[in-house]
């Protein structure tokens, strides 16, 4: 009897494997081919199924024709659609992983609400039967996709022209290969793997509008677990996971781990999906969101005033349009919680919904006294509790944000909020004939949305508050650039857990008021779909804009109560594919579409009108890009740290006031005991694969010298250089600055001891002023000195107009200088330079000299990594020579390189 069961249950279980070993194939291959995770992949397997049963149950087609429409017509015209108009042209925007995973949202978005605007919400349980409940059938189309696929891949010129394009595009396209139809391809196969997986699903699951597609998602876990590369992997995971899911039915365990042990083995693929998501290494870990959707965008005049206005028009109203209403304010703070975590920190967070229904769920725990070692409270008390236990929970997606960017962040917050929905919100014990009543005196709809608009103020003014000052400008350095602001010395990492922290408060908050609203716990309410719902309609809408996330609010809930349950969705769903186009959101687009039809008059001025503006734009310029042949003011002549006066080099190379040759020493400097305030490398070693890129780097950056390391490329300069900054750890030597061993401390630790850095590729903040650039070089840095901003804005001529530009558009030479001041404005004792002549012209190159020579002068400790030979032998006075990983000649300039030119 119990071999039969198991034998049984094996069955059951290699039939769902199967399908998931479909998905697994889809996924797989479509990131292949083009390098997106298709997030939609579930959305288009929901919208076959429905095909199919329209096509055989609703019109009466035989189930051999509607299948082959389905599949072989219907679905990849889906995917050839969907390259061809949504992802292709993100590719020649240069493929931003994250702008391309929002698009992919979109598409899972416009789906769904596309398919419950036309077949309703209610689910299906009449779908035709494609293949039998035998498990044979579908595990036998799983093995044969898979083999033909890796055939393919392996064997056909096409396989070899995939492989090219998966390494490098661009590269591929120069080789003749035709990238947009491999692309093609890949999007035609993967929408008609996801379409057979949803037709094959059909029967034996909930069809409906949200069901299936995030069934699928969940099973997105096989694809992961493969690396996203490996069909054999994909499919012995699926069908691993599908028997183990099967057998854990038999389980029947007493007390109360009951339920959750049923949960476990019931949502199987959901725990493999968050083992994938926190623990496996990330899938297309790249940068945060795009600069372009997290810009801030200007609030249009008198924006919120309307917005007033219109939140306070329900006070007005009665009855059923009320009722409707008391849920936008609600919301409202609900999305504010995404405006934190994405629109000011940069992050990722698809979980949204699982901390505002946990908000919800406790609420009604601690109202209705049965939240565990809490006895029972007031509503309105139970609210702020709840709000309190629920924020620290934010660690649960904070933490993998540390480490983790773009793709692999979302799915890891994916991960978190599905496996909250199914071992949180489907648990009897804790939501069994739960309700919520309103606090007293607030009953009614319109008390209730009295103390609703005073919770959202109060949500508007926090999260107002993140925007500005301190916290303000180091979250916005964090979300325009991670690693420049580790640099400036932000604390990047608590910098994640607060934003994470404070969102998943606000979404606790947002959903308490939700469930208040609707006098009850209801966990589709908070279902991950509407989280993903959610996030396409804040980014789209303006990420950075509280008011955005008001209109979004307004829209969701107005549409849905207005219309068929889907148009919001849909609406959301265009706009969010078309990010790409309009990466401003609506309202940049319709400026933009207003700003071309608005009819323009060519003014010809005067001969003397003609001449004063070419004198102003000649003033601005020189405004703008500041001195650049004459050295900066205050350079040249300024108090070392004796309190003497030392004057630099001349900007020809000459000397001024000081023998250039007497700092300069005739043997390497490399001393058994450590100068005060140099960074020292000692027996440095990194190795890759067996490979030493560095090998036994000894070097000692000292104060007031100008030391140089140059090489060919591969030489292995810039993983010193990184040794050095922090932000790579060596396998062997010691880092040290002084005495103190350095070598484990993080970027932004080093940064705060005294050790600054510059980028070879800019590392400004576009989204802040130049101002506030070098403010959060002055509030994170060695010193907290609020005067040290306007010192290095004075040393770098950007004290005057251009100070209160923002760094979007600026040349590179100003860029430059602002990167440099940010580093200054700390205090640092040491100034790694990357490369700081990178982009500048001869002009910008020779100030820049000037500059460094004078902070040498006034004994801070100069490491510069650089190809220009020229300003090398200008500026140095000791060279180290880098070649494979070694540095093979030290000395004064003029030794060692003359040296090298002959």
């Amino acid at each position: 009897m119990g071999g039969s069961l198991t034998y049984d249950l094996t069955l059951a279980g290699l039939s769902v494997g199967g399908a998931a070993a479909l998905t697994g194939i889809g996924l797989v291959v479509t990131h292949r081919a083009t390098g997106v995770l298709n997030f939609a992949h579930g959305a288009i397997a929901m919208v076959c199924a429905y095909l199919l049963r329209q096509f055989t149950v609703e019109w009466g087609w035989p189930l051999s024709l509607g299948a082959a429409v389905t599949l072989l017509l219907v679905a990849p015209a889906i995917g050839v659609v969907l390259e061809r108009f949504v992802f292709r042209p993100l590719s020649v925007l240069g493929g931003d992983p994250v702008r391309t995973l929002v698009a992919s949202l979109g598409v899972f978005v416009l789906l769904v609400g596309g398919a419950a605007l036309v077949w309703g919400t209610g689910a299906r349980a009449d779908a035709p039967t494609l293949v039998s409940a035998d498990p044979w059938g579908q595990l036998g189309v799983a093995v044969a996709l898979a083999v033909g696929v890796g055939g393919v891949t392996r064997w056909t010129r096409f396989g070899t022209q995939l492989r090219a394009v998966v390494d490098d595009r661009s590269l591929s396209v120069l080789g003749g290969i035709d990238a947009d139809r491999v692309a093609a391809v890949g999007w035609a196969f993967g929408s008609f793997t996801a379409g057979l997986t949803g037709v094959l699903l059909a029967p034996y699951v909930r069809l409906d509008p949200y069901g299936m597609p995030l069934l699928v998602m969940e099973v997105m876990a096989v694809a992961v677990a493969a690396r996203m590369r490996s069909l054999p992997v994909a499919v012995v995971v699926a069908l691993g996971l599908g028997v183990a899911q099967s057998q854990l039915t038999r389980l029947h365990p007493a007390g109360r781990a009951e339920p959750l042990l049923q949960a476990v083995g019931a949502n199987l693929f959901v725990v493999a999906l968050l083992v994938a998501a926190l623990v496996l290494p990330g899938i297309g870990d790249r940068d945060a969101l795009p600069r372009t959707v997290t810009a801030r965008v200007a609030t249009p005049p008198g924006a919120w005033i309307v917005a007033v206005v219109l939140f306070l028009l329900p006070l007005g109203l009665a009855g059923s349009d009320l009722h409707t209403s008391v849920q936008v304010p609600a919301l409202g703070v609900v999305l504010l919680s995404l405006v934190v975590v994405t629109g000011r920190g940069g992050q990722i967070s698809l979980g949204q919904a699982a901390y505002a229904g946990l908000g919800a769920l406790f609420t009604a725990l601690l109202a209705a006294g049965r939240f565990p070692g809490l006895p029972r409270l007031p509503e309105l008390a139970a609210l702020a509790v709840a709000v309190v236990l629920v924020a620290p929970l934010g660690v649960l997606t904070g933490w993998p944000a540390i480490g983790r960017h773009g793709l692999a962040l979302a799915l890891a917050t994916f991960a978190v909020g599905v496996g909250v929905s199914r071992f949180v919100f489907t648990q009897p014990y804790a939501t069994s004939g739960l309700s919520l009543d309103r606090p007293t005196g607030f009953d009614d709809d319109r008390a209730y949305y009295v103390l609703e608009l005073g919770l959202l103020t109060a949500a508007l003014l926090a999260t107002g508050a993140l925007r500005r000052g301190r916290t303000g400008r180091a979250l916005a350095a964090m979300r325009d650039h991670e690693s420049g602001a580790s640099a400036a010395g932000v604390r990047v990492p608590s910098l994640k857990l607060t934003a994470f922290v404070a969102g998943a408060a606000l979404a606790a908050l947002g959903g308490a008021m939700l469930g208040m609203g609707l006098r009850a716990f209801d966990a589709t309410a908070y279902d991950p779909v509407r989280g993903l719902l959610w996030f396409a309609a804040v980014v789209v809408l303006g990420a950075d804009s509280a008011l955005g996330a008001m209109a979004a609010a307004a829209l969701l809930v107005g549409l849905d109560a207005g219309a068929r349950g889907g148009m919001a969705a849909a609406l959301i769903g265009v706009l969010a594919v078309f990010v790409g186009r309009f990466p401003g959101g609506p309202y940049e687009a319709l400026r933009t579409a207003t700003s071309r039809l608005r009819p323009r008059r060519r003014m010809t001025p005067t001969p003397l009108g003609a001449r004063v503006r070419r004198r102003l734009r000649s003033v601005e310029s020189a405004s703008a890009d500041g001195p650049s042949a004459a050295a900066p003011p205050g350079v040249g002549d300024r108090p070392g740290p004796d309190g003497s006066t030392r004057a630099g080099r001349g900007p020809e190379g000459g000397t001024t006031g000081r023998d250039a040759t007497s700092r300069r020493p005739s043997t390497p400097h490399t001393p058994a005991v450590p100068t005060p305030g140099s960074l020292i490398a000692r027996r440095i070693r990194v190795a890759y694969d067996g490979f030493h890129v560095l090998d036994g780097i000894d070097l000692e950056v000292r104060p007031g010298w100008v030391t140089a390391v140059v090489g060919p490329n591969g030489a292995g300069k810039s993983t010193l250089f990184h040794c050095l900054a922090g932000t790579l750890r060596p396998s062997h030597g010691r880092v040290l600055f002084g005495e103190r061993d350095i070598t484990r401390l993080t970027a932004h630790a080093r940064t705060r001891l005294g050790i600054a850095r510059t980028f070879q590729q800019l590392a400004v903040f576009p989204s802040l002023t130049v101002a506030e650039n070098v403010q959060v070089g002055a509030e994170q840095g060695r010193i907290a000195d609020p005067a040290a901003a306007e010192r290095a804005l004075r040393l770098f001529g950007l004290d005057g107009p251009v100070r209160a530009r923002r760094a979007a558009g600026l040349p590179t030479g100003t860029l430059r200088r602002v990167e440099l001041a940010r580093a200054l404005a700390g205090g640092p004792h040491v100034l790694l330079l990357d490369e700081p002549a990178a982009g500048l012209d001869t002009a910008e190159v020779t100030a820049l000299a000037r500059v460094l020579r004078a902070l040498a002068a006034d004994g801070t400790a100069l490491l510069v990594v650089e190809h220009d030979l020229d300003l090398v032998a200008d500026l140095a006075d000791v060279v180290h020579v880098m070649t494979a990983g070694r540095v093979v000649t030290s000395g004064p300039a003029d030794h060692v390189l003359d040296r090298g030119h002959g």
